[in-house]
């Protein structure tokens, strides 16, 4: 069928077909492996968090054929385990991000059905980084032209076409299975952006597993021959006239580089948070001055920073009493930054959270918009970070970036620091043994890495 008689759905299925190993870029594949290591460990680091060991009780409880590993132990059907091992990997909202200009999202929330997706068809670990590129690339590419965060509904939208492209390239499916199963994950999982609003619940961190799960169970049917609207994207009452207004994206023109544009997060916060932290501990180190003689912390940032977790469209951020709400509020990262000299797991346990040293600095934290950071947002991260101590002297720093944005990336020792972090609390040769895995993930198969994860028995 020729390009122009294609659905477009059809035309993306051809262009997932047509892809091959030999298409991803040395630096690719050094990236794709790299947010693999970061992924693993921090599902690795989440299996303690009580939403992750309930869904994996509701699992054990349930069933599914045993055909796909789970972290931590134990098989399940590929639609479960790709539930499960989603939750973990996005529990602690510590994986990478991509920044579009009106849209960010997490890729690496696709590892769990393109490992799910290559585990029941045996494919090979050049098989697994194929599927996650293209996943990648995917989801990546509609962030940028069709962005739905305005639109009232949530980054996991585009996540579905991502995430059953990839599954369906990892089962080797063909073009028209292919766009059968891209068809029934986009029309089927369109989450509401209330997901991220107001008053946040366990589904923040559960919304995408879900819709990850949703496009794993699209591509198996798909599999067995089952159709899906072939109209998706332009049809009447599709994505483009239901959601996201008119787009034009030539998939034949793709590459799959698109993950050498994604970030890395060096504290256990939302992604637009990481240069300010950064930016405030760098302050703190530089001047040591005591919590208790801070009048106010003022942040000037981007307006998307603002928006999301500053107190801006999507709801206050002072008021902090679960991981949830804490992870996506400024005021509290910041404030407990500057308490611990750090953000990580251990920053949300609940009684830090409601220590009273932190609900009042938090407090004393005020956010605000700038146009000139907004502009230079996605390309920079930029902030500006005031300090003012109770007998009004104020010391200030600027940010363009942090450790871990791509003016300034995370390499693997970098990586391997955060990763031996979250995995201390499994046997050190296990996950030795797990990273050196990935490391030469393309020159195994993918059940080599697999047998591993499902050997993590947390101490």
């Amino acid at each position: 069928m020729s390009n122009d008689k294609q659905t477009l759905v059809q035309q993306l299925a051809s262009w997932v077909e047509s892809r091959s190993y030999d298409d991803l870029s040395d630096e690719a594949i050094k990236v794709l492996k790299l947010r693999l290591l970061d992924s693993i460990g921090v599902g690795i680091g989440a299996l303690e968090g009580q939403p992750v060991k309930d869904i994996r009780t509701m699992t054990e409880d349930l069933g599914g054929a045993p055909l796909v590993t789970l972290l931590g132990g134990g098989k399940s059907s590929p639609d479960y385990a790709t539930f499960y091992n989603g939750a973990a990997i996005r529990y602690l909202d510590y994986n990478d991000s991509y920044l579009a200009k009106n849209e960010t999202c997490h890729p690496s929330d696709n590892i769990a059905p393109v490992l799910a997706a290559t585990e029941y068809a045996g494919g090979s670990g050049k098989d697994f980084l194929l599927g996650l590129g293209i996943a990648y690339q995917v989801q990546a590419r509609l962030s940028d032209v069709a962005p739905v965060r305005d639109h009232g509904f949530d980054h996991t939208v585009q996540g579905s076409y991502g995430a059953a492209a990839g599954a369906a390239a990892a089962l080797k499916l063909d073009a028209d299975k292919t766009a059968n199963a891209i068809a029934i994950a986009g029309t089927g999982y369109n989450s509401l952006r209330v997901t991220r609003t107001g008053a946040l619940s366990h589904w923040k961190g559960l919304a995408y597993p879900n819709t990850a799960m949703g496009a794993m169970h699209a591509t198996l049917l798909a599999s067995y021959g089952i159709t899906g609207p072939e109209e998706v994207f332009e049809g009447n009452k599709g994505f483009m006239d239901s959601i996201a207004g008119k787009f034009d994206i030539d998939w034949s023109k793709e590459d799959l580089n698109r993950v050498t544009k994604t970030i890395t997060k060096r504290y256990n916060a939302e992604i637009h948070s990481q240069s300010s932290i950064e930016g405030l501990l760098e302050l703190k180190d530089a001047e040591n001055i005591a919590a208790d003689d801070i009048k106010e912390i003022r942040l000037y940032t981007f307006d998307v920073a603002f928006n999301i977790i500053g107190g801006g469209e999507e709801g206050g951020k002072k008021n902090i009493q679960f991981k949830e709400e804490a992870d996506h509020s400024l005021p509290y990262m910041l404030a407990v930054a500057y308490l611990d000299g750090q953000v990580m797991p251990d920053q949300y346990e609940p009684a830090r959270i409601t220590s009273s040293d932190v609900q009042d600095l938090l407090q004393k934290v005020h956010v605000e918009p700038v146009q000139a950071y907004s502009d230079r947002f996605p390309a920079e991260m930029a902030c500006r970070i005031e300090l003012e101590t109770n007998d009004g002297q104020v010391f200030e720093i600027e940010k363009n970036d942090y450790h871990g944005f791509n003016t300034h990336p995370a390499d693997w020792d970098v990586l391997m620091e955060k990763y031996k972090g979250l995995t201390s609390k499994i046997d050190a040769d296990l996950a030795d043994k797990i990273a050196a895995t990935i490391k030469d993930i393309e020159n195994v198969d993918i059940s080599v890495l697999t047998d591993l994860l499902g050997q993590v028995k947390v101490k």
